[in-house]
């Protein structure tokens, strides 16, 4: 029994410092106790380590390991996508082959399907191209999305890749490269999330959250079957009915008839609110119409707003835009009708600065008064993830053949900024670029 508390705790501690790992850092979290975890595990403890080896050992430990770290940090390597597939063909052996031929047909048709499921989405995610963006594809990306001139404003460059960056675009330190519709850099695909591959990894959330659900249920419904021949009034739902002290000695008994099923099933079971977790805050940006770099761009705005940084005022849909610094988005069904400005006074922006848009500056004191131009209602924003190139129900609308290829050579080599009005823009948006 003390086998068993002990494996218990160790899977929830782990299964919790993932969790730290993974939420902390949300803007929604940072001001509470799991931000508070986030930053002591990934932060401060590691700032006592280093002081410590300098004072002690003279940095000769973290020297040693600096360049293995920056490479596990930095790199892309396949390390945890093998732990991944490890970790589950590892316990589908262990959980199976045991119990096989107790299962009906249709529970071995629904385990089979539950458990290839996953890796045909992990193969997709890690081999689909996330989005990166090339001197051949760029002309497309820039045409993609519009700029909402609040997130993302034209005339920024990607001074490591050389060219104009898109909307919505992110240059990935660990990839190398500029991702469109940037999401995050995920470790378990050894790739970027962004726009060609989102719904596949969506796809690769939903089933592994279903797979370590139904492998726990299954499991504890295995397990309870022996346990039954004992104690008739046995129900792993109904733990009171024992008294908890004794809920876990039956379990424990039970287990130890089939280990690998036990401890396999135990793991998915504490596993499967985590994966949830994951893939309700994935489809929550999706309802907001952003995403993980998005929100974090967001937050910033949203502390600016705090300090009374923010200004907004309108935009004329009938304006005067550079199109190789701003192409035409045809697809995208609205156009952003308001500038966005920071400030590092708190006072408007100057008129002299020629900033987007007309008329006086107003100070912005709440998110609620600072339109998403991406957030176009939950069923448009999945259809943007799930179906390439959607056209929101209207025509695509084509541009002259050879302008559209004038416009796109010239288009990849970034031009002087125009006026003062862009060049002070791509400072304050260079708060948000960062992150």
């Amino acid at each position: 029994m003390i086998s068993l508390r002990w494996a218990l705790a160790a899977i929830l501690a782990v299964s919790f410092a993932v969790f730290v790992t993974f939420f902390g850092r949300l803007p929604a979290l940072r001001r509470t106790p799991i931000g508070l975890l986030h930053r002591l595990l990934w932060i401060h403890i590691p700032s006592v380590l280093l002081a410590v080896d300098d004072r002690v050992a003279s940095k000769r430990i973290s020297k040693s390991f600096s360049r293995f770290g920056h490479f596990l940090a930095h790199d892309r390597h396949p390390t945890v996508v093998i732990f991944f597939l490890v970790l589950m063909a590892g316990g589908e052996y262990l959980y199976i082959p045991p119990v096989w031929h107790r299962l009906s047909l249709l529970t071995k048709s629904t385990v089979a399907l539950a458990v290839c499921l996953p890796y045909l989405f992990l193969y997709l995610s890690c081999a689909a191209d996330p989005g990166y963006i090339t001197r051949e594809n760029h002309p497309y990306h820039m045409s993609l999305y519009p700029y909402d001139h609040a997130l993302f404003h034209p005339g920024a460059e990607c001074t490591t890749c050389g060219f104009l960056k898109p909307p919505r675009s992110k240059h990935c330190s660990v990839c190398k490269r500029c991702v469109a519709k940037a999401d995050h850099h995920c470790i378990f695909i050894n790739s970027c999330v962004g726009y060609a591959n989102q719904r596949w990894f969506i796809m690769l959330l939903a089933s592994t959250a279903v797979l370590c659900t139904y492998g726990g249920v299954l499991g504890a419904c295995l397990l309870s079957a022996p346990i039954r021949e004992h104690f008739v009034d046995w129900s792993p739902w109904h733990p009171a009915r024992h008294g908890w002290s004794m809920y876990l000695v039956i379990w424990g008994w039970g287990m130890q008839a089939n280990i690998g099923l036990g401890a396999t099933a135990l793991l998915a079971g504490l596993t499967a609110p985590l994966v949830w977790g994951l893939l309700a805050y994935t489809l929550y940006l999706a309802y907001c119409g952003t995403t993980t770099n998005e929100s974090l761009k967001w937050a910033v705005i949203r502390d600016d707003i705090g300090d009374g940084y923010v200004f907004r005022r309108s935009m004329s849909l009938a304006r005067h835009r550079d199109l190789i610094q701003e192409p035409l988005c045809a697809r995208w069904p609205a156009t952003p009708a308001m500038a966005l400005a920071a400030t590092n006074d708190g006072n408007p922006p100057a008129a002299s600065l020629r900033l987007a848009g007309d008329g006086d500056w107003e100070r912005v004191w709440s998110l609620k008064h600072v339109e998403n131009l991406y957030d176009l209602g939950l069923c448009d924003n999945l259809a943007d993830i799930f179906i390439k190139d959607y056209a929101f129900g209207a025509a695509m609308h084509q541009e002259n053949a050879a302008a559209a290829a004038e416009r796109s050579t010239r288009s990849i080599h970034p031009t002087p900024f125009q006026d003062t009005s862009l060049r002070n823009l791509g400072t304050d948006a260079a708060k948000t670029e960062k992150l």
